[in-house]
């Protein structure tokens, strides 16, 4: 992988860049659909690649390692030649889906055990073993294994967490240099920086992992309970120390102001199950604020969905979408999850498009509260 930085604006640390991989290019600041298990729910890849316009999706470890298994993963050539999906691919460690299985999993030094949500069965992440399975889901970028502290852990259990983590990613790193990629292309592993809602912590965990000399580096253990301006205030202490000549993805955000605030503080790359999740339960992100279609407001309003919007938003009409959702129609959530996606990969390229004509600060400033109205 290759990280070429391209344009830095003169009122803030937002920049833009060019990702190379195996699989294509990514034009940062991106936002990545999420893929959990192989597919972006109610989308098809045609969508993603014509309307939505992804550059690259997520898959997620732990999902994928249940369903379709690793065995069927490998017989295909990889999750890229499984699914048909001909462009970048990243794969979280799955480690933030294993530390939420409250109840049903313990962590030790070694790695952490648990139950499937499936079918109750027992399994085990260790550093090792998730790198050897992210080889054979054949991601162009993987991510280590970390623990996710809760966003309110006092600060002994979040320091003691972020040992782990530590002492977890040299053994990554290790696994990482005695392994080759399955499938005849490169891969990247990307460290992440942990440390909770402590400026200490946090400096440590960027010191720790810029020392690793990664192609990128992630930030993780935000957006999970802690306030909005201490999310920013740690991705700006991140920030300060990470090299600035890699990319910089920030886990699991989030809403499309949280974007554009963590763009302004010099994050490139971004995920979130959002615009997903919120489109099948009937909420339309917009330029203007949320929309909520199952109100009766909808009912007789002809206009198209987005008239700024995709393609199938300037087809479909408000009330035809709001019949839709309360007629229970799956056509529904496939509507909306195109909508918000398409919304969220236009958001972030007219971020990089201002970042270019060193506007950003007064185009970021004109729309970031309408963004969070209610329509």
């Amino acid at each position: 992988m290759f990280f070429e930085l391209q344009h830095t604006d003169a009122y803030s640390d937002a920049r833009t860049g060019l990702i190379t991989t195996a699989h294509g290019q990514i034009k940062t600041p991106i936002f990545m659909p999420v893929g959990t298990a192989g597919t972006v729910k109610a989308v098809h890849f045609s969508e993603l690649r014509e309307q939505v316009q992804a550059q690259i999706i997520l898959g997620n470890t732990y999902h994928l390692y249940l369903r379709p298994g690793l065995d069927t993963l490998q017989k295909a050539g990889g999750l890229h030649k499984f699914n048909g999906w001909d462009r970048p691919i990243l794969t979280d460690s799955g480690g933030f889906q294993v530390f939420s299985l409250t109840g049903i999993r313990k962590l030790t030094e070694e790695g952490c055990r648990f139950q499937s949500h499936i079918d109750g069965s027992r399994h085990m992440f260790t550093p090792e073993n998730v790198i050897d399975t992210e080889r054979i889901i054949g991601a162009d970028i993987i991510m280590a294994l970390d623990e996710c502290p809760p966003g309110e852990s006092d600060y002994n259990y979040a320091k003691k967490s972020l040992g782990l983590t530590q002492r977890w990613l040299d053994r990554c790193f290790l696994r990482f240099s005695q392994t080759e990629p399955l499938y005849g292309y490169g891969q990247t592993l990307f460290p992440i920086v942990q440390g909770c809602k402590y400026k200490d912590l946090r400096r440590d965990a960027a010191r720790f992992v810029a020392d690793k000399g990664a192609e990128g580096n992630a930030i993780g253990g935000l957006a999970v309970g802690e306030p909005t301006e201490v999310m920013y205030d740690m991705i700006e202490v991140v920030n300060a120390i990470l090299p600035k000549d890699k990319p910089r993805y920030l886990m699991g955000v989030g809403t499309p102001q949280n974007i554009l605030e963590a763009i302004e503080r010099g994050v490139d790359m971004f995920d979130c199950v959002m615009p997903t999740r919120n489109g099948r339960n009937a909420l339309l992100f917009t330029m203007h604020g949320t929309m909520n279609m199952r109100n009766k407001k909808w009912e007789h309003d002809f206009s198209p969905i987005d008239e700024e919007g995709c393609q199938t938003d300037k087809v479909y009409t408000k009330a035809y979408l709001h019949h839709l959702f309360k007629a229970q129609e799956l056509l529904a959530m496939q509507i909306a999850s195109i909508h918000n996606l398409a919304f969220y990969l236009r958001l972030v390229a007219e971020a990089r498009q201002h970042i270019e004509n060193g506007d950003f600060m007064t185009w970021k400033s004109a729309i970031v509260n309408e963004l969070g109205k209610r329509i």
